[in-house]
């Protein structure tokens, strides 16, 4: 396989793994992290949801930056090494407790995924403009994708034996081991880079990085600081007087004002042949947003689900195998004691101090008493972060059907337009939400556990429309951008998917006020449903401007 192929392939495959691998590993313990009482930060569903929203909304913003550095001035090799080693020190220095720590961490892994994220991607890109390896492109990047999702696969394993074994910061130092293995693996390829990461320079039409910051960055910035110090009115339900549900949503909100007016501006300033496709990839933009608020929840929501409402009980081999591979945890269950196991404390505050309420089993409250252990027994519960290998696992499954099914349609002149299959991306997305309303059902509302099944047909539909959309997005950046501008649109699709991340925050910071689960779910629905009506009444505009640019 790998002989018909670039022979940097090889080595931009395992460094992309690598980085994946440290990358999901933290991203599937973060929340569970943050809001552990004895030994993370105890904070609540709200304020963890909230802070992981911020943190993937910021991660998916710096890339545009530093993809626009390596091009004019770094290079795609120095760029690609320096974000990964920022990387690597923001995920053993999460592994101190220290709030400030924290924050400082997250800054590295932000700047450094800025760096890293773009890049690897163009100078693989590169190699396959080759004449040569053209018709190789599409494999190429499959074979690529390949290693980011095996990487996200097999990552939570290692962060469950390690947080389960010996602590949080061990599963965060695992995750900066994997990232510095990264680095040395693209560094060991360096022979192979010859010639194709060296910088471009300014080159002719492209905006002034001077602009770019006077015009976007500083803009953004003051505007977030304004949106930070602005107050609301206070109420009952608002009593802090925020005005979009936090001081960071508020900031980010504010934040992003001068950019989504930048990028609005690119469409009147246009020249009359480039509004219409400008005008179209603004319109997906605006769509996808839905799209990713309702995908990312898996870090947050959907792990709540899985550490509450999911039976995570194991029995018999699994058990034997799961505790040998220390894939598990024991915990006891003693109904009036204060003594409990780790999650047994619900955590509340009262004027933002702490307070733990006792005799409250988290994982115990739901379980019928019927089934509830005899007092002082214990059983064993696989890791909550296992779960979030799910989507990888049938990313790799389905990738190779979708791929099929497609080439099957086009041999046949009936493939759909790109715009039609993210249409239908979002509309399977939509129905990917009524397998969790049905696992609500099912639960009885959280007052009894459910299959881990329900999570795995609810990953399952969803990837099925992530791979309808999430390739096709990237896909019609390339094809309906103006050439002069072909950065900062892509930079427009890195900004949707921000926006969607931090809004997936913000719905699942509402996770507890939904006393019908189902609700919150339901509210999901609608958004992916009011996203796939919208698209498909764009269709017939987006597709005519498709064929003004003779693509499909």
């Amino acid at each position: 396989m790998w002989k018909t192929h670039p022979k940097a392939l090889p080595y931009l495959f395992l460094s992309e793994m690598w980085e994946r691998f440290g990358y999901y590993l933290m991203i599937g313990i973060f929340t569970l992290y943050l809001k552990d009482v004895q030994t993370g930060f105890a904070m609540t569903e709200k304020e963890a949801a909230d802070l992981y929203g911020t943190y993937i909304a910021l991660v998916f913003l710096t890339p545009f930056i530093g993809g626009l550095v390596a091009d004019r001035y770094l290079g795609y090799r120095k760029s690609i090494i320096i974000g990964g080693i920022l990387m690597s020190a923001g995920y053993f220095m999460m592994g101190i407790h220290s709030i400030t720590m924290l924050y400082v961490a997250m800054t590295f892994v932000i700047v450094g995924n800025g760096f890293f994220k773009p890049n690897i991607s163009t100078l693989l890109g590169n190699f396959y403009n080759e004449e040569k390896f053209k018709e190789k492109k599409d494999e190429g990047y499959n074979i690529f994708y390949m290693g980011i999702n095996l990487g996200a696969t097999i990552c939570n394993f290692f962060g469950a034996v390690l947080y389960n074994a010996y602590g949080w910061s061990w599963a965060f130092a695992a995750a900066g081991v994997g990232m510095l293995i990264g680095v040395m693996v693209f560094m060991l390829g360096t022979k192979h880079y010859v010639g194709k990461d060296e910088k471009k320079g300014v080159q002719e039409g492209d905006m002034p990085f001077w602009k770019i910051v006077a015009f976007i960055l500083v803009p953004s910035v003051v505007f977030g600081v304004i949106g930070w110090m602005l107050k609301g009115v206070a109420s009952d339900a608002n009593p802090d007087s925020y005005i979009f549900g936090s001081d960071s949503t508020d900031a980010f909100i504010f934040a992003c004002i001068p950019v989504i007016f930048f990028y609005g501006s690119l469409y009147f300033k246009a020249k009359e042949q480039d509004k219409r496709p400008i005008g179209a990839l603004l319109a997906i933009f605006a769509v996808v947003i839905l799209f990713w608020a309702v995908f990312k929840l898996n870090g947050s929501a959907l792990t709540t689900w899985a550490d509450r409402y999911t039976d995570r009980e194991l029995t018999g081999v699994s058990e034997s195998v799961f505790s040998g591979l220390k894939l598990s945890k024991e915990v006891e269950f003693k109904k009036d004691s204060i003594e409990l196991y780790d999650e047994n404390f619900r955590l509340q505050k009262e004027n933002g101090i702490v307070q733990k309420e006792v005799n409250y089993p988290l994982y115990f409250r739901n379980v019928a008493e019927n089934k509830k252990p005899a007092e002082g027994s214990k059983i064993s519960l696989w890791a909550t972060n296992l779960s979030q290998s799910i989507n990888p696992f049938w990313v790799i499954v389905l990738t190779p059907l979708v791929v099929a099914f497609f080439t099957f349609l086009r041999n046949r002149q009936k493939e759909p337009s790109t715009p039609t299959k993210i249409a239908f991306g979002l509309l399977i997305s939509a129905l990917s939400v009524l397998v969790m309303v049905a696992a609500v059902k099912m639960g009885d509302n959280g007052t009894q556990k459910v299959s881990v099944w329900w999570l795995v047909a609810n990953y399952g539909v969803i990837t099925i429309g992530e791979l309808f959309l999430s390739p096709m997005g990237l896909s019609i950046v390339s094809k309906l951008s103006p050439a002069n501008i072909t950065s900062l649109m892509m930079g427009g699709w890195f900004l949707a998917t921000s926006i969607g991340n931090k809004l997936s925050g913000v719905l699942a910071s509402m996770w507890d006020t939904y006393e019908n689960k189902a609700d919150f779910f339901w509210v999901n629905f609608g958004l992916l449903l009011f996203a796939t009506l919208l698209m498909f009444a764009l269709l017939k505009q987006l597709n005519k401007v498709m064929k003004e640019k003779g693509i499909n």
